[in-house]
């Protein structure tokens, strides 16, 4: 008799907790939509998203520099350019050493012995060798002066090149004013360098040597090999003061990188101070506190 009351009984909770729980996950779902123009609502205690959340929403970002990211800037550049010109250089002034010998010459660099060719025969044929080798040593302190120079300028830009792999900031003062030194003393010494070249060459070329030899070479049809400045030594000058620009050019730029470098490190100690002046203020702080509530 009184088991149906029960039963309705325990259908009216089993009813009653499913309607709990229908309002319940109701106002789950709808509480979101609710606070939909609110940000999420994190711990108080954190103040940020879950670590998880953080790694999810801002992607972790790598700064990896290489070494050419440093080596290729505007100086370095200018220095690998300047090491190319400083080849060339040293190219030209063995090409003209070399056309400049002489058909018959067997002294100087890689003179041309084609004999078999050649119309002149007997004495015109010694003469014009000893004429050759003559002139051939006349140019030779053009050359001997010109690679070393040529090639110690190349070896040493490329050592600051090679120097240049970090930050202007993280290199030495030391190594930024000497590739500034460097820089000015080889612009204005190739422009004196150049000078010097083709005045030795005009000099040598106004010798009686050289003036008999493009007269025996004229006789027997050989009209380019005369006394003029010949294509090889003008190459010569011309990559020699293209080296002199770049070289001035290297060194303005230098000189920039040296003042920005100054101004950041002196930036960087003026932050620094002010980070240790406040926070010496925030440790006196509590002292002022703590003596007034005494």
């Amino acid at each position: 008799m009184s088991q149906p009351p029960r039963s309705n009984r325990g259908h009216r909770e089993r009813n009653g907790d499913h309607r709990h729980y229908r309002e319940s996950h109701d106002d789950r779902r709808s509480s979101p939509d609710r606070s939909s123009s609110r940000p999420p609502y994190y711990p108080r205690e954190a103040d940020s998203p879950p670590k998880h959340v953080r790694e999810r929403e801002v992607p972790r970002v790598e700064h990896n520099e290489s070494k050419c990211t440093h080596i290729c800037s505007r100086r370095g550049i200018v220095l690998i350019c300047s090491v190319l010109t400083n080849s060339l250089v040293l190219i030209c002034l063995v090409a003209a050493q070399m056309v400049t010998s002489g058909l018959s010459s067997m002294g100087g660099l890689g003179g041309f012995d084609i004999n078999s060719n050649f119309n002149l025969q007997g004495t015109e044929l010694q003469k014009v060798r000893d004429l050759d080798m003559q002139y051939s040593l006349m140019r030779a302190p053009g050359l001997y002066g010109g690679i070393p120079f040529s090639l110690t300028l190349g070896v040493l830009s490329l050592l600051f090149v090679v120097a240049g792999n970090k930050p202007p900031h993280l290199m030495s003062r030391k190594l930024l004013y000497g590739a500034l030194v460097f820089q000015a003393v080889a612009a204005v010494g190739y422009v004196v360098a150049v000078g010097l070249y083709l005045h030795f060459v005009i000099g040598v070329n106004s010798t009686d040597v050289c003036q008999q030899r493009e007269r025996l070479y004229a006789r027997n049809g050989y009209t380019w090999m005369n006394c003029d400045v010949g294509g090889a030594d003008a190459a010569v000058a011309l990559f020699g003061l293209i080296t002199a620009i770049l070289y001035t050019v290297g060194t303005v730029l230098t000189f920039q990188t040296i003042r920005r470098v100054k101004r950041y490190l002196e930036e960087r100690k003026r932050r620094e101070a002010e980070k240790q002046k406040a926070r010496a203020e925030a440790q006196r702080a509590p002292l002022r506190a703590e003596t007034t509530s005494v």
